[in-house]
């Protein structure tokens, strides 16, 4: 895969991409992320040229219709990036809870290498009281300090250890003025090309 398509492939993206079946996410990726022609792509899942275009079509529905719907300005966004980690660092319950959505979901990956929650979660009161225990999960990881910064197109946060390499990086999708979905990574097999100088601090007078 080429870098450039790589990087198009944002953390959302790809969970999105999961909720399609096996089939549906294969013919997508191959038309949509790789051009195939419909004759490659039945050749490669085993389908006729016109089921492929029927799954084709169908996949890039659902895509569409469950994309998420990002704040448009990105001085909104990180505005509001900045209140959650202050609200959570800060131990603020109602905060926190004002800047999340209802139906707020919650991913980590670990790796099975970092202790983490194991399944997705959902609900802004079930995460804001998990968030609120945030700091103790930071100390297992070993953080010392965090920089706020872009990850994947979307305001985020980048954890560093002692010797300044990153032990966590938190995305938020952020849209009509609350957060709608948290994604923390320590899993440390993603994490070890973010070296000291990890992270993009945002200008204060932004």
């Amino acid at each position: 895969m080429h870098a450039e398509t790589a990087d198009s492939l944002s953390m959302a993206f790809l969970v999105l991409l999961e909720s399609l079946s096996p089939v549906e996410r294969a013919v997508f990726l191959l038309r949509e992320v790789f051009a195939y022609g419909y004759d490659e792509i039945a050749a490669v899942v085993g389908k006729s040229e016109e089921n492929c275009r029927q799954i084709a079509v169908l996949a890039r529905r659902q895509v569409e219709a469950k994309k998420p719907r990002f704040e448009a300005s990105r001085r909104r966004r990180e505005e509001l990036a900045r209140r959650f980690f202050e609200a959570v660092g800060e131990g603020d319950t109602e905060g926190l809870i004002r800047l999340l959505a209802a139906d707020v979901g919650s991913y980590a990956d670990g790796g099975g290498k970092t202790r983490t929650f194991l399944r997705p979660m959902y609900g802004r009161e079930r995460i804001a009281r998990i968030f609120l225990e945030f700091g103790a999960w930071l100390e297992l990881l070993g953080a010392e300090r965090m920089r706020l910064a872009e990850v994947n197109g979307q305001p985020g946060a980048v954890y560093l250890g002692h010797d300044g390499r990153a032990v966590l990086v938190v995305s938020l999708d952020i849209a009509e003025g609350l957060v709608q979905t948290i994604r923390a990574v320590s899993n440390p097999e993603k994490l070890r090309h973010l070296g000291p100088r990890a992270g993009r601090r945002w200008p204060v007078d932004r």
